[in-house]
């Protein structure tokens, strides 16, 4: 188990460091907090104990003798400092090397990864002098988890808002893979989510995709030391921590958008649930509901798998089968007809998997027929067993 000591300090963002303390113990790391002195004026360090089942430290002394010896053995077990809110305050005593309370002590003294997420007024963020402190701490190794831009504390919009906590976690993944480097110097490229084909300006053809199952490949492929591009559809998810993104609409945008990436890529995986379909033309004007029946007249989107295939040469290529009916004899002629390594095959029939789902079940499929069948499991996780698949196929 990862031992995670959270750092917590005093911005209005504390009450969010809770909900990102439960998610961290849900995942099954050990998660110790370090509460500075402001932080306790906004949040109880009860809270933080009840939460991780740890014991909160508050001071660089205390009477209790057990918990000096935990201060002492703490940064030995400790694999990962997260400092999340991180003030203005905390970020420049780390740069300036002062260690005035516990945390900013142990970061002084702590050898293993450091990741911080800032949170704090627009102003404060971009002022040089905090600005030079966080380009000296990156020089060191240390990693940012850049805030968002949204309502802040103090009334006003802008950047500084703490990041979100899907963008925290999957940070904290990518620095606490148990294999990192198993696919570094390798591109990847990545489809994700629905195309939506436009009828007119507000109206639209598409599907229920997400987006969850390629934006969990880009994570999975990040965290194992990969350069990540990824093609996204519309979904309403976070872009995944370390990612390169290009955000597009139609199938025609993503096939363009594919090509562009394409050349600079080893792998490609083809996860997006395009189009098949889009209409002859669009209006320019909304189509008025009128009294009687309307046709649609229909044209096929671009074959983006096998646009690609044809330019195929030593690249890996992964496809997703989504049927249903007739599962795995749909996806074995998908496979062959566009020359893919391995497909990974689903059943859209099933309500509790798939589209929208946060687990599914599929059945991973290669050029000699032979199947693999994942039970049903999270998408990160079915992701990771699809990376692993990806990975035997370079070593051979």
């Amino acid at each position: 188990m990862k031992t995670i000591v959270l750092g917590v300090t005093g911005s209005i963002a504390v009450y969010k460091a809770a909900g990102l303390t439960s998610q961290l113990m849900k995942l099954g790391y050990n998660v110790s907090v370090v509460m500075t002195k402001a932080a306790t004026s906004f949040v109880l360090p009860l809270t933080f104990q009840t939460l991780s089942k740890n014991p909160v430290i508050t001071s660089l002394f205390s009477s209790d003798s057990q918990f000096e010896i935990e201060h002492i053995s703490l940064a030995e077990r400790c694999d990962l400092l997260l400092i999340a809110p991180a003030t203005a305050n905390i970020i420049s005593k780390i740069a300036c090397g002062i260690a005035d309370d516990f945390l900013s002590t142990f970061a002084l003294a702590f050898r293993s990864p450091i990741l911080i997420a800032p949170a704090m007024n627009t102003r404060m963020w971009h002022n040089p002098i905090l600005q030079e402190n966080i380009q000296r701490l990156k020089q060191r190794g240390v990693q940012f988890i850049t805030p968002e831009y949204g309502g802040l504390a103090c009334g006003t919009s802008g950047d500084g808002r703490l990041a979100s906590l899907e963008r925290i976690i999957d940070a904290v993944g990518a620095d606490l893979c148990v294999c990192p480097n198993r696919l570094q110097d390798k591109t990847i490229l990545i489809t994700a989510g629905p195309t939506r084909e436009m009828i007119d300006p507000a109206r639209y053809i598409s599907n229920p995709s997400s987006g969850k199952m390629g934006y969990s490949l880009a994570r999975a492929a990040q965290r194992m030391g990969a350069r990540v591009v990824l093609i996204s559809g519309p979904t309403c998810l976070d872009t995944p921590f370390g990612v390169e993104i290009h955000r597009v609409i139609s199938a025609c945008e993503m096939r363009d958008k594919v090509m562009e990436c394409l050349d600079a890529a080893d792998i490609f995986i083809s996860a997006a649930a395009v189009s098949d379909y889009m209409p002859v033309g669009v209006s320019d004007e909304k189509l008025k509901k009128g009294a009687g029946e309307i046709t649609l007249k229909m044209q096929q989107t671009p074959d983006i798998l096998k646009t690609v295939a044809d330019k195929k040469g030593a690249k890996i290529m992964v496809g997703f089968a989504a049927e249903s009916h007739d599962l795995i004899e749909n996806a074995v002629k998908k496979l062959k007809e566009k020359n893919l390594d391995f497909i990974v095959a689903n059943d859209i029939s099933r309500k509790d998997i798939g589209f929208g789902a946060d687990q599914n079940e599929v059945t991973i499929i290669d050029k000699e027929s032979r199947q693999e069948k994942i039970p049903l499991l999270s998408k990160d996780r079915i992701a990771e067993c699809i990376m692993s698949r990806i990975i035997e196929v370079l070593i051979i």
